[in-house]
């Protein structure tokens, strides 16, 4: 029988971001194929309900608390990752904050700390923590969410463009010096998507229509529309994918 390039069965996988989402589609779909699943976001309450409707599909999973952008819930993150599985095979970076939607000449300190503390410093500690535990265990694969936004700013967007453009180098950087330990680090650059986080862009008309405009496709995504690249990079189907980082986006940066 042909291997199943994508089979994750006995892989233990952590997304962040998994309550809702871009990061909710991808822990369902990973765990469909065979990844036990943990999945992550500040609100444990949250991931129970994702971690409930995985389970009663036949896959597994687990909810866990954590803000990545606190260092203390890093390191809990991972000393309980080690006392329970022992390992970690697949690490998904997609939490992320925007909490500043304006002018870049308005960007307060708050908002400036909190983009740069989750986007920069909480995936490269996450990255880190993860590439240590995967070092001792042969190896393994990190995907980071970035956005369209790390290639071209987005309008009143300008901290988190930068975070995400920040994103986009780290993700090279960790696949430059990790791959020598079988670790993989590959990137997702999603477009315009439909999701909660997004809802600035969809709750201002004549900047919705004017992505539209530019998207050949002539329509935003759907949060499962960026799960199946994520599949993809964290499958042996992508065995010598790395440093990659893909743009799924309709056809909007072309």
């Amino acid at each position: 029988m042909a291997k199943n390039l994508f089979d994750l069965t006995g892989k233990i996988a952590l997304v962040t971001g998994a309550s809702r989402g871009i990061g909710e589609e991808i822990a369902k779909l990973l765990a469909e194929y065979g990844a036990y699943v943990i999945v992550s976001s500040r609100k444990v309450e949250d991931c129970q309900v994702v971690v409930q409707q995985i389970n009663q599909s036949g896959g597994q999973a687990e909810a866990w608390a954590c803000h990545v952008g606190s260092m203390e819930d890093i390191s809990a993150t991972f000393e309980h990752i080690r006392k329970k599985h022992g390992r970690l095979d697949i690490l998904v970076n997609n939490a992320a904050a925007n909490p500043y939607y304006g002018h870049i000449l308005d960007t307060d300190l708050s908002a400036y700390n909190k983009t740069v503390e989750v986007n920069i410093r909480g995936y490269f500690f996450m990255s880190v923590e993860a590439g240590k535990l995967m070092k001792e265990h042969g190896g393994g694969a990190i995907v980071n969410t970035a956005s369209v936004n790390a290639l071209q700013p987005g309008d009143l967007q300008g901290i988190y463009s930068i975070t995400k453009a920040a994103v986009v180098n780290m993700t090279k950087s960790f696949a430059k010096e990790c791959g020598q330990f079988g670790i993989r680090v590959n990137a997702i650059l999603p477009g315009l998507t439909k999701t909660k986080f997004a809802g600035a862009l969809f709750a201002n008309k004549d900047a919705y229509e004017s992505w539209i405009k530019e998207i050949p496709l002539r329509r935003h995504a759907e949060p499962n529309e960026m799960a199946g690249t994520v599949l993809y990079l964290v499958s042996d189907a992508a065995s010598y994918t790395n440093g990659e980082c893909i743009v799924v986006d309709g056809g909007l940066t072309i």
